[in-house]
């Protein structure tokens, strides 16, 4: 993979930076700026040595057309503040007025781009609009994790027309979990949470290989329940992917796999944070009964196998988090793993579980590695070739 620290001279060179800055707002403001200060460290390199940057990023999901709760304006006077450096905003991503304002620029001068997903040709990758995004710079430098695994105009189209290299967020990313696909220290737990098995489901069989331990929680582990053959009461599940579990189940069986699944679980009416909430084993849940949380059985389980181990991965938080009553089993695994600092190697990827380790007050300092990416990640470690790393390899 070519680096940006192969590049020779970078003075006076307008570089296309592709940045994911899809951060949280909240009423005009950015509410967590993990993203954006993980690229600082590129943005700052580059500054130094002379170039023009020119970041582009996607926010948010505004389908191909301008939607004012989706402006970078909040993410640009953000990035700002952070670099203690002047950021010029831009009202478009390509077109005339553009091409103007960079022409203009000195070294070391720093624009954000409006929302590259404003236009329908983002994510058709469409040539045209790469070709017009492309020749605002000379050099294309992506420093996006989080969206690698997407092939869109950003993120892979512009390296049709750009020399292409990776920043050094993005290669923090590849050093950091390649090792994951070789030989990773024994034992090895996998812990896989969320909501839906179809983004689960790769890494999920390609570990069955290699990883020791696979824990299932959240709604995930209620499709999973369900193909058992438990009786969930009205628990969110995926129906519909009853049989891609069960076909899931009989290949951990075949392998010899160990997959553990929650043996109790903390049930309610309703998800909120006055909701009366009651620990039962799987076999009393029925009727109306929702699972929102793995119950304090499991949570000893899950923790005394947790530190028996060397490596461990963790993708997708295993409860309703967000909600007081239903935060208990997140909570004690990011506290164990926390715990694990100088004795295992721990990898935590994806946003929700991300969020979660501020919630509860855990600092993302004490894991190994925090990818900033979360389908990226997941895609990565299935094995896939990321598009928009492929591209950095050419």
């Amino acid at each position: 993979m070519r680096t940006l620290r192969q590049i020779k001279n970078l003075k006076g060179k307008r570089v296309l930076l592709r940045v994911d800055f899809n951060v949280p707002l909240e009423k005009g403001r950015v509410t967590d700026d993990t993203r954006i200060r993980e690229s600082l460290p590129t943005i700052k390199y580059l500054m130094r040595k002379g170039a023009i940057v020119i970041a582009v990023s996607h926010l948010g999901r505004p389908e191909g057309e301008y939607d004012k709760g989706y402006v970078m304006d909040p993410v640009a006077r953000k990035l700002q503040k952070l670099l203690g450096k002047k950021v010029i905003k831009l009202d478009d991503c390509v077109g005339p007025k553009v091409e103007k304002a960079i022409l203009k620029a000195k070294p070391g001068s720093v624009f954000l781009l409006e929302n590259v997903r404003f236009h329908p040709g983002e994510m058709k990758n469409n040539k045209s609009f790469s070709k017009a995004l492309a020749g605002l710079a000379d050099v294309f430098i992506s420093d996006s994790f989080g969206t690698a695994h997407r092939t869109h105009s950003s993120t892979v189209g512009v390296a049709d027309y750009l020399p292409a290299y990776a920043g050094l967020l993005m290669e923090k990313e590849i050093k950091a979990l390649s090792p994951l696909l070789k030989k990773p220290r024994s034992p090895m737990a996998v812990i896989i949470g969320g909501a839906k098995i179809d983004t689960k489901i790769g890494v999920i069989r390609n570990f069955l290989d290699t990883a020791d331990y696979i824990l299932i929680g959240g709604a995930l582990a209620n499709t999973f329940l369900a193909a058992e053959g438990h009786d969930i009461g009205k628990s969110f599940h995926e129906h519909g992917r009853i049989a891609v579990a069960q076909d899931i189940l009989m290949e951990a069986e075949k392998k010899h796999a160990v997959l553990l699944f929650p043996e109790d679980a903390i049930v309610a009416d309703e998800a909120s944070h006055y909701a009366k909430a009651i620990d039962l084993p799987l076999e009393d849940i029925e009727g109306n009964m929702k699972i929102f949380d793995i119950g304090s059985l499991t949570v000893r389980k899950f923790v005394s196998v947790l530190k028996k181990c060397k490596t461990i991965v963790w993708n997708g938080p295993v409860g309703l988090f967000e909600f007081t009553p239903f935060a208990s089993g997140t909570k004690a695994i990011a506290r164990t793993l926390s715990g694990l600092r100088g004795k295992a190697k721990t990898y935590i990827g994806g946003g929700d579980t991300v969020d979660a380790l501020y919630r509860c007050g855990v600092s993302p300092k004490r894991f190994t590695h925090v990818s900033t990416g979360g389908g990226a990640m997941l895609e990565f470690l299935e094995g896939k070739v990321l598009p928009g790393v492929a591209v950095l390899c050419k």
